[in-house]
């Protein structure tokens, strides 16, 4: 895959993201057409996995919930 300059800067977390994934081998940073950059993977970087990375880590008190009626009714609405 190749993009311009100001492709790379605008979507560089884009970018990132298709080579830690494997969507992309590499990609290409064009000036004015002409590559000057390549994008790889660095060693063995892989895509973090953030989902699920806190779970049961964190405690909910038992009481969370006790204001949603309240709150809805500030905000007009129903539950």
């Amino acid at each position: 895959m190749q993009v311009n300059i100001l492709d790379a800067k605008t979507n560089l977390s884009n970018l990132i993201r298709k080579i830690e994934t494997g969507k992309e081998k590499q990609i290409i940073i064009a000036r004015y057409g002409k590559p000057v950059v390549k994008m790889v993977l660095y060693h063995d970087a892989q895509a973090s996995k953030r989902i699920g990375s806190a779970k049961g880590k964190l405690k909910s008190p038992e009481n969370l919930d006790r204001y949603n009626d309240e709150i809805t009714d500030m905000f007009g609405g129903t539950l």
